[in-house]
């Protein structure tokens, strides 16, 4: 980097020929040219100007090293200038691992709103319930909901949702309502997988509550679906449920009583990323936090 700085003062001494007028365009003390390019002409082992009380011309070396230079730099400018423009508007393949049922449910929308607010960027997404490696495969970032399971990634966090309780009306209608956490221990719980505990919270007040289920479903949107088809209740973030909520198909059981919050990370394999990869993040992590049910982290 050095040595580009150099010849470009060197080519501003050429083109303004003389160190003072160099020194104006530049804003690089005459004292300072006049020491970097005599570094330079040791650097190389030829002598690049003629220096005179009058003027400074460049020596035939000088002429030629000046019309490789004057390329080298304006190229160097010429990059800059088009990084600067992809940062402002980011283009490229973003390829992203997400989250099945988040994204389908949820994030759906958010991308295709990323994608209007930057049509220079395609998108090449995968939708998997497998832990993509970032080090050997070809993604840009994996958003993943709760902590990250490697210390190895860079984890970004972008939000955090707390989940309530659901369920449909008709269940209601047929099991009753509980009115107590401790109700929920003769209900039908719908849990991911083989959960068979929720822990709940109010205020400070925190309880723990056995639950059961008929179902052993590894797949939030299944949970939403059945939990609308009056199988159980749900204990789920509210941005999983709005559709649901404003279409009467479920309510909110227990209002007072909340689950852990969830967080959402955005990993990354290293800290130097790409404008388009920054943006999507940047624009995750403001949009996430304007949630219902969720809130930005710091």
């Amino acid at each position: 980097m050095e040595l580009l700085n150099d010849m470009a003062l060197f080519v501003e001494v050429v083109k303004a020929k003389g160190f003072r007028g160099a020194a104006e365009a530049t804003g690089v003390p005459n004292s300072t040219l006049s020491r970097r390019i005599s570094a330079l002409e040791k650097a190389i082992g030829l002598r690049l100007l003629h220096r005179t009380t009058r003027k400074v011309e460049p020596t035939e070396a000088g002429r030629i090293y000046f019309e490789r230079c004057k390329r080298i730099v304006d190229e160097a400018r010429l990059a800059h200038e088009q990084l600067g423009e992809m940062l402002a508007q980011p283009s490229g393949v973003l390829r992203a691992s997400l989250p099945v049922d988040f994204a389908v449910i949820y994030m759906a929308p958010l991308i295709a709103e990323f994608a209007e607010r930057y049509p220079g960027i395609t998108f090449d997404l995968d939708l998997t319930p497998r832990q993509v490696d970032l080090v050997s495969e070809p993604f840009d970032i994996a958003i993943r909901m709760g902590e990250p399971a490697s210390s190895h990634l860079i984890a970004r966090p972008l939000a955090s949702f707390v989940p309530h309780l659901y369920a449909s009306p008709r269940y209601l209608e047929r099991s009753g309502e509980p009115q107590e956490p401790a109700d929920l221990e003769r209900h039908e719980c719908l849990n991911i997988l083989k959960a068979n505990t929720w822990t709940l919270h109010q205020g400070k007040e925190s309880t723990q509550v056995s639950t059961s289920s008929r179902f052993t479903i590894n797949s939030v949107g299944l949970i939403r679906r059945m939990a609308t088809l009056g199988m159980g209740i749900m204990l789920v973030p509210d941005a999983v449920v709005t559709d649901d909520l404003a279409a009467g198909r479920l309510v909110r059981v227990l209002g007072h009583w909340h689950g852990k919050p969830t967080p959402v990370y955005a990993l990354t394999e290293t800290r130097l990323l790409p404008a388009k990869t920054q943006r999507f993040i940047e624009f995750l992590r403001e949009r996430l936090g304007q949630t219902e049910g969720g809130f930005p982290v710091e």
